[in-house]
């Protein structure tokens, strides 16, 4: 039940009484919402990955009721950029790269199709049970859906060798990897810890492991030298499972029956397997029980990711981990109530999404603003000594930008982001020392240079050869199934973001922006600002700009003046951080 609390606006929801009732075991309340300007570029950086533009910020701010903030909110969940910003969430997870990986690591020729199916789901607001129903067993439960195959090259989407010798190995390695990766990306499980031996800490044993990977052994069907895109089945009958001995493909052991880890079975009933014409059914049957209304697992997890998203760190820290040595959540209630209010409004993520972003958890400030009151002050002050981690949400959570979301931005404030959607993934120019040292077809450039400048969702993902920029801050390598990207700060970020041809081509371009928008260099001033940051500068900041482009100029303001000055507004940690 919603824990109530007095004295909460009338426009609070369930999420803001669970928040303030643990707020108040340690005599803390929310935090006053920010200022709207901020909100909505928080709303647009965490739902779309870009920035509102000035004229959508200043429609915003033209409204001031409630209403408006609905809107915005609905607006950008109804941007098609909501998908291509959210799906690189799901492709962390799905391990997704363009290549094979290792020494030789081939082109897959139709990989980009299952990103482009996840983003057109993801837009369409699919529900969360028929998107795993899909992934896990589409060629089963939508044979007449041509979409209905793509979907299953989430359980492929890892590294693979299909030009070893032994194909058995390479079967028995993409066989483990596909089952580690749904444990933990779909029941926040680490049975892959359980692939040579019983699970340490975890009640998971070796033959939980394999019952579960006996689920899909009948549709992972090898041949040399082909990458292994989609799951299929060649016939309702599959060999005899076993555990293999101390994780040895050569050393098949005890005899297992496909059926999920038993920690997530209390009442030990088998799983409800009935073969279909063409198929076994084990992971029709699997992925029924997956999204099941008695088994609450799969949605806590994926609650746990969207909270995660929203606020850079999950209720539990741990998304992938729900076991023994994952991190406990800091509002348990709250997750058991999110899971089952997921199942409730029919799995849609957008409906979450709205929830969540219509909360006053989520609007409270992340700053204190230099106009602060006394009381302000100190309530802030012991937010900061009691909360300093910001666990218990006293505040919201200042949190980085991706490295695609900081591209996306760049080229969206400078005019030269190219909005095309779907296709094969996009080769754009490397830098001449990188270029030097790869070999022959590892990254040829896409001809046409337009497409150099679309969403950083459609740059080509080659797993052995990470894009600068992505690189630099933190993109997982897609060897593995990635559930927290690390958050590095480091020199090369600074350099990257200072010396490259990419930073240099877009401050040119939005120093050019800038100079048509304006004719003094207070009006300039003004645009990159809220071009970049979505405000406008304050006195200090004012005078400080004029100064510099006037220095830079001997007095009169030019384009090449204000390139460097773009250049030093893109490299702020405001414009690379969710405020």
């Amino acid at each position: 039940a919603v824990p109530v609390q007095a004295d909460l606006p009338a426009d609070a929801n369930p999420i803001d009484h669970f928040i303030t009732a643990r707020l108040r075991e340690t005599e803390l309340n929310l935090q006053p919402p920010a200022d709207r300007s901020v909100l909505l570029r928080r709303l647009r950086l965490t739902i779309t990955g870009v920035p509102p533009s000035p004229e959508e910020r200043a429609a915003f701010l033209a409204t001031s009721d409630e209403h408006g903030w609905e809107d915005a909110v609905h607006d950008a969940l109804q941007s098609p950029a909501y998908g291509e910003r959210w799906a690189q969430h799901w492709l962390d997870l799905a391990r997704f790269a363009e290549t094979d990986g290792f020494e030789h690591d081939k082109t897959r020729q139709d990989a980009w199709k299952y990103r482009d199916w996840v983003i057109e789901a993801l837009n369409a607001d699919m529900p969360y049970d028929e998107f795993l129903l899909r992934q896990i067993a589409g060629d089963e439960l939508f044979a007449d859906d041509s979409d209905g195959l793509i979907a299953t090259h989430f359980c492929l989407s890892g590294p693979d060798m299909p030009d070893i010798n032994s194909q058995e190995e390479r079967r028995h390695t993409l066989l483990n990897d596909l089952t580690g990766t749904v444990g933990a990306s779909v029941l926040g499980l680490q049975v892959a810890c359980a692939e040579c031996h019983d699970h340490k800490y975890d009640p998971i044993s070796q033959a939980d492991f394999y019952r579960l990977r006996a689920i899909f052994e009948p549709a992972v069907n090898v041949e040399k030298n082909k990458s292994l895109s989609f799951l299929k089945e060649k016939s309702a009958t599959a060999e005899t499972a076993h555990v293999m001995v101390r994780g040895d493909f050569r050393r098949p052991g005890l005899v297992v029956d496909p059926d999920v880890p038993r920690i997530t079975n209390p009442g030990q009933r088998p799983l409800a397997i009935e073969s279909l014409d063409r198929s076994t059914g084990r992971r029709a049957a699997f992925a029924r029980w997956l999204t099941a209304r008695d088994n609450p697992l799969t949605a806590r997890v994926i609650v746990n990711r969207v909270w995660q998203h929203h606020f850079g760190v999950g209720l539990s820290e741990t998304p992938s981990d729900f076991g023994v040595m994952g991190v406990i959540p800091s509002h348990p209630e709250l997750l058991d109530w999110l899971a089952l209010w997921l199942m409730d409004h029919g799995w849609q993520l957008k409906s979450l999404h709205r929830l969540i972003l219509t909360s006053q958890t989520w609007k409270q400030r992340s700053f204190l603003p230099s106009g602060a009151t006394p009381s302000e002050r100190e309530a802030w002050n012991a937010a900061l000594k009691s909360d300093p981690k910001c666990v218990l949400l006293s505040r919201y959570p200042r949190h980085r930008l991706e490295g695609e979301a900081i591209r996306d931005s760049m080229l969206f404030v400078s005019g030269l982001l190219n909005e095309q959607r779907g296709g094969p993934g996009i080769r754009p120019p490397l830098p001449e020392e990188l270029r030097d040292t790869l070999l022959k077809n590892q990254w040829d450039v896409t001809e046409d240079a337009s497409q150099h400048d679309r969403r950083s969702i459609y740059l080509f993902a080659r797993r052995n050869l990470r894009y600068p920029l992505f690189d630099a801050f933190d993109r997982p390598s897609a060897n593995l199934s990635c559930p927290v990207r690390s958050e590095s700060t480091t020199a090369p970020q600074a350099l990257e973001q200072l010396n490259s041809d990419f930073s240099r081509r877009v401050s040119e371009a939005l120093a050019h922006r800038v100079a048509s928008g304006g004719s003094t260099a207070t009006d300039q001033i003004g645009l990159a600002f809220r071009l970049v940051l979505g405000r406008s500068p304050d006195p200090e900041e004012l005078t400080a700009s004029v100064d510099f482009l006037e220095a830079a100029a001997d007095h009169a303001v030019t384009v090449d003046a204000l390139i460097p000055f773009c250049l030093s507004l893109l490299n702020v940690s405001e414009f690379l951080e969710v405020e």
